[in-house]
């Protein structure tokens, strides 16, 4: 009982992997309907279902006491597929959808290269077990799905946009500066404060603007952790 104890959590990051094998494939079938929706939809659809995944298993290795190093690697491993690869590959054919030279479309490819060494720094570095530094990855691949959103709303802003975007936010996930973490230890109302301004302006944000309302959301997230910088 005890070895199937200390497998769960592992059982579950194996499924936020699949969730991001999952994502890819439909990210290179953007416009094929499968049951309700298109490949584009359910891409998105699996990237939240491997970030649910992520949260989760974090959640269980706490309540189970099922630390590992194994899980450790498997958890980073996972991260990279669903929130590094997937997103990459989501904004590589939707660059490619809208007509942008096929040269153009591998800037995509910064994201999972910089959510690489964010996941290695990450792994490296005891200090953050309590404040990250750079962007997460799970929030980076939140931040694509927004931006998916915006763009298929509104409209697409050409790729050179895109890859100076891309570009940006990719090597965010490698700088120094100190992000909040979003996990939440207990429910104190001040010591969440932050955490709960994240979950209400997202609610708010995607009520106003759909899917893009994400992308909003991970910005507003950028600027609270510089708001808070100097107190972390």
């Amino acid at each position: 009982m005890s070895e199937i104890k200390k497998n769960i959590p592992n059982a579950i990051t194996a499924m936020n992997l699949v969730s991001g094998c999952v994502a890819i494939f439909m990210a290179f079938n953007l416009r094929t309907v499968y049951g309700p929706l298109d490949g584009a939809s359910w891409a998105m659809v699996a990237i939240a279902a491997a970030a649910m995944f992520d949260f989760m298993d974090g959640a269980s290795a706490r309540m189970l006491k099922a630390y590992s190093a194994l899980g450790k690697d498997l958890d980073s491993l996972s991260d990279m597929v669903s929130f590094g690869v997937a997103p990459a590959m989501l904004m590589l054919n939707t660059m490619a959808d809208a007509g942008s030279p096929l040269w153009a479309c591998f800037i995509t490819l910064m994201i999972p290269v910089c959510g690489a060494l964010r996941l290695a720094k990450f792994n490296n570095d005891s200090e953050q077990s309590t404040v990250f530094r750079g962007l997460p990855i799970p929030a980076n691949a939140i931040f694509w799905i927004g931006a998916y959103g915006w763009i298929n709303t509104y409209y697409y802003p050409g790729w050179p946009v895109l890859a100076v975007l891309i570009a940006l936010v990719s090597l965010s996930m490698t700088a120094r500066f100190k992000m909040f973490s979003l996990k939440f230890k207990n429910f104190d109302f001040a010591e969440n404060f932050c955490r709960y301004i994240i979950i209400v302006a997202a609610i708010v944000f995607v009520c106003m603007y759909g899917l893009s309302g994400l992308m909003w959301t991970i910005l507003l997230y950028f600027l609270l952790s510089l708001f808070r910088r100097n107190r972390m």
